[in-house]
């Protein structure tokens, strides 16, 4: 009787409201760079919001001079710092933020990759690269203020005849364990024609002072977002690479160390894009994505059951968006930083805020 009262309550809130609050965190031409992309976003322990995004110096592409950007926000969102650059390698690539809370310790970790500006993604799936991809990570202990430097973990986590590799671009989650889990993915055939990509995992059970390979997806998946599930399980959501504009998922019992068999949420249409999944409460998952076979229609999504059925869900932005990362504040308002534009996804990332309990007339039920 309980659970039916909330949800009835919940979806009464979710019909009705105020209309939601869009600020613009990173711009096309903030800090002199060209172009901000690849947007990641946490909620420290004491209540600052971090955003993350990538400064890419010269042009719009994936290579050239990349380097790791962030803001923050002591008032959920609302006002935010002047912008720091938070890791730079000369003309290299500095890139895929993907943060992680430790809610027991309080250390914020962020894992990122690194190559050279120069090597290109195609180089690399081909060898015939300078270098290689490489994986990094820095820490914070005082809520984004401070960071340490950038520590090389990729022998902990990177298999030797792995080309591509990047970490994210989304946040990590914390298990109920204390297990901290980030999403991955990984070259694993020296064909790129064969559809190479792997979603993967990697975890720390030390507060991350040591980093390991986990459960390893099925070819034809890649950037990826993680949840824990009510009753425990990983739900690991993946962008496809099947043709079928859906998302692909696979769940793990065991903490994320091994995958059940890939399957297509065909519930989820997906333009082959990067998305984000929240758990907002013990009963309710939130995802965003560009509900669309093309980078447009930033949507979120309600689910009452694990993920199994999407309730209820509201357009963000119509028009051109593509990446995003989700995030709760204490309070219960929801964060949702995503990439869009006007005539182009990635001309700005902008932040909403919203209430799962005061949401405008555009949201929908299905």
């Amino acid at each position: 009787m309980a659970k039916t009262l909330t949800l009835i309550l919940l979806l009464i809130g979710l019909c009705a409201g105020s209309r939601s609050e869009e600020i613009d965190v990173f711009t096309a031409g903030f800090m002199g760079y060209h172009t901000c992309r690849i947007p990641a976003m946490v909620v420290a322990t004491n209540g600052t919001v971090l955003a993350f995004c990538e400064g890419r110096k010269s042009g719009a592409g994936d290579s050239g001079k990349i380097d790791l950007l962030l803001r923050t926000s002591n008032d959920g969102g609302r006002t935010w710092s002047d912008g720091r650059v938070l890791r730079s390698d000369g003309e290299n690539v500095c890139g895929n933020p993907a943060p992680v809370v430790d809610e027991i310790t309080g250390t914020i970790f962020l894992l990122t990759t690194w190559n050279r500006g120069s090597d290109t993604e195609k180089a690399i799936l081909n060898g015939t690269s300078t270098d290689t991809r490489r994986v990094f990570i820095m820490e914070s202990g005082d809520n984004g203020e401070h960071w340490s430097g950038a520590r090389d973990i990729t022998s902990e986590v990177k298999k030797a005849h792995w080309r591509w590799y990047a970490t994210g671009p989304c946040n990590g989650i914390q298990l109920r364990s204390g297990r901290l889990l980030i999403p991955a993915n990984h070259s694993d055939h020296s064909d790129p024609a064969k559809h190479p990509y792997r979603s993967h995992v990697i975890y720390s059970d030390d507060h991350g002072a040591t980093w390991r390979i986990g459960g390893i997806e099925e070819e034809k998946t890649n950037e990826s977002t993680l949840v824990e599930l009510s009753n425990g399980n990983v739900l690991h959501n993946m962008r496809s690479y099947h043709g079928k504009n859906a998302r692909a998922i696979a769940t793990s019992t065991d903490g994320g160390l091994t995958f059940s068999p890939v399957t297509l949420d065909t519930n989820l249409v997906d333009s082959v894009c990067q998305a984000s999944i929240l758990r907002y409460s013990s009963d309710q998952i939130l995802f965003a994505n560009p509900a669309s076979k093309k980078r447009e229609n930033m949507t979120i999504r309600l689910s009452t059951n694990d993920g199994q059925t999407w309730t209820a869900s509201r357009v963000l932005c119509p028009g051109p968006s593509a990446y995003s990362c989700l995030a709760r504040l204490k309070d219960g308002t929801i964060l949702c930083l995503y990439e869009r534009g006007e005539k182009s996804p990635y001309e700005k990332i902008t932040l909403t805020r919203l209430s799962i309990t005061a949401l405008d007339s555009e949201l929908k039920r299905k």
